[in-house]
């Protein structure tokens, strides 16, 4: 490895012009981690957020952004053991995505699943750690339920409705276009709701109530769902794209006997990341090979135009996955 490296870097919080190219000394691996050399970098919400000045990194994590990258891993920690130099992987990242090198817990690391390539790889961890600790750990979703998610055709979306539809479940989901429409219905949805000419809730409520709901929405969706939902039903929330406040009248949640939880993942433990990787390798990464599950690519950006891919995620024209080009 050389000494320094190519890396985006938050000049300033701000849109998107903010993301500049920078050099930075390559990272060392501590306990437990290993470097990874970065072929592509995955591109998400909570890197828009972090670079607007909305969500800071973790303590200790780099300041840069980027959430999951696949390549080569070049260095090993000590204390690490099942993972050596030489070996493609994914991994999800406590930050330092937008580099040419990142360090990361060896136990977040994946191998690239059997037919895929690091462009596609490296659009799972982000997606399928939130999804898969999201809805099938925290929400519960069993065979046979209905399952709701809004922002079907976003890269959480996307991995929610295969995966839900794998495990059986009935899925419905809102996009805002009848393309988006088609491209979740495509992927396993029952039912695509275009959220501009239909109420979901009305749509839900006519099916028997969504016993799962996974948001990313928040503002006024958010009695909107508990209204939607079946009774015993779960309500998920992971990010507030239209903000965290809103008025709920609480008499539902208690006559429908609903749960209404959430998380993020980047501040979560090691630990807990690392048994939701394990978790992924014994249940999701047989049904990626097997063609059953797998990432939906919108578009690819070279790493010096990380500021047209954020461009890209916000205008929300995008269907499933943006990535950096690194390696």
């Amino acid at each position: 490895m050389t000494e320094m490296m190519r890396a985006v870097e938050i000049s300033k919080p701000g849109g998107p012009e903010v993301l500049q190219l920078t050099q930075r000394p390559v990272p060392q691996p501590g306990h437990g981690e290993v470097v990874i050399k970065v072929a592509y970098a995955g591109v998400n919400r909570p890197d828009a957020l972090q670079r607007a000045g909305a969500y800071d990194p973790p303590k200790g994590a780099s300041d840069l952004p980027g959430l999951e990258a696949s390549g080569e891993v070049v260095a090993v920690g000590a204390g690490v053991s099942g993972i050596a130099a030489g070996d493609q992987v994914c991994a999800l990242l406590p930050g330092g995505g937008y580099a040419e090198y990142v360090a990361t817990p060896a136990a977040h690391c994946l191998p690239v699943p059997a037919g895929l390539d690091l462009k596609q790889a490296a659009c799972l961890p982000e997606t399928f750690f939130t999804v898969w600790s999201n809805v099938f750990t925290r929400g519960g979703l069993k065979a046979g339920e209905r399952f709701l998610v809004h922002g079907g055709s976003s890269g959480i979306g996307t991995t929610a409705i295969q995966l839900a539809k794998a495990f059986g479940a009935r899925v419905f989901a809102t996009a805002g276009s009848d393309d988006k429409c088609q491209a979740c219905q495509d992927l396993g949805a029952e039912r695509a709701i275009n959220y501009r000419d239909e109420d979901f809730v009305k749509v839900l409520r006519d099916e028997g109530g969504a016993d799962l709901v996974l948001d990313m929405v928040g503002g006024d969706y958010i009695p909107r769902n508990v209204k939607a939902m079946a009774e015993d039903g779960r309500l998920v929330q992971i990010a507030f794209l239209q903000g965290p406040k809103v008025e709920l009248n609480f008499a539902l949640m208690m006559v429908k006997r609903l749960t209404l939880t959430g998380s993020t993942l980047r501040p979560q433990s090691d630990l807990a990341k690392a048994q939701i990787a394990r978790d992924l390798r014994e249940a999701v990464w047989p049904l990626i090979e097997a063609g059953k599950v797998g990432p939906v690519m919108d578009s690819e950006f070279a790493l010096e135009e990380a500021a047209a891919a954020h461009a890209r995620m916000e205008s929300s024209g995008h269907i499933g996955k943006i990535v950096l080009k690194v390696g």
